[in-house]
């Protein structure tokens, strides 16, 4: 029972969980197998203390939290797990052998996200006031930072030196807008062209810890995002000089 909450705790948070979402899960599923448990979330670790419900017998357990992207797909079917518990009550073996399975089928078009990143930066180029030959490049470069992302980061490289570099690279594709006169707002394109590194996801999630008075994860969280966003814009700014863009 603590071995499976605490590879449940560990891999919900680390796929883009909030921490009052993995309070409710871990809590909901102990409650339906007869058990109180109480949750201590840190940065980089977890601990679970769950006791029979008479206070008879307790056990602790602390486990690391796994590094994995994020998935909003894991995150969903692990959320509808605890409700699937719950609802058919199904014994410990079903449900590790259910979480098991989502774990390991997140299985997304690599291609397609590729693709709809691209068209997405673009817009964001487009709503700014982007031209036609700025959406493009920005395009372009959302394509070959992205794609070089997955490489990296397939390959197991920090995602700091990850976010410097495809930061980089974009910014020397994007600021090709200005530098062969291709458009009339190439200062959009160029600022655009990165937008996809912007760690929104755990910027958000800490202010929903700040909220709930997860005040530690929060701040863990927040730095993260401050730490990727420095990288990004060290190889925006690296990619600039290069090319010789003013920066102001």
């Amino acid at each position: 029972m603590c071995d499976f909450l605490a590879d449940y705790s560990s891999r919900l948070l680390a796929c883009g969980a909030t921490c009052i979402r993995l309070e409710k899960n871990v809590d909901r599923i102990a409650q339906t197998y007869g058990k109180n448990v109480d949750v201590t979330i840190m940065p980089r670790h977890i601990s679970l203390t769950v006791s029979e419900t008479d206070g008879s017998e307790s056990l602790t357990v602390i486990t690391s939290i796994r590094q994995a992207p994020i998935s909003f797909n894991i995150n969903t079917s692990l959320s509808r797990l605890s409700w699937v518990i719950t609802d058919r009550k199904i014994n410990i073996g079903e449900a590790r052998k259910e979480f098991g399975r989502i774990i390991t089928s997140d299985s997304q078009n690599s291609v397609m996200v590729l693709l709809l990143v691209t068209l997405a930066n673009a817009s964001f180029c487009r709503l700014f006031g982007g031209d036609a030959v700025a959406m493009a490049v920005v395009a372009m470069a959302t394509l070959a930072g992205y794609w070089v992302k997955t490489i990296l980061l397939k390959h197991g490289m920090d995602i700091r030196v990850t976010f410097a570099v495809c930061s980089f690279i974009s910014a020397i594709l994007g600021a090709t807008d200005g530098l062969f006169d291709l458009g009339s707002t190439p200062e959009l394109a160029i600022g655009t062209s990165v937008l996809y590194l912007i760690p929104g996801i755990p910027l958000l999630n800490s202010f929903s810890d700040m909220l709930y008075r997860h005040y530690i994860c929060s701040l863990s969280r927040l730095m993260d995002a401050l730490v990727l966003t420095a990288c990004l814009s060290t190889g925006l700014c690296a990619g600039m000089t290069l090319m010789n863009v003013k920066m102001f």
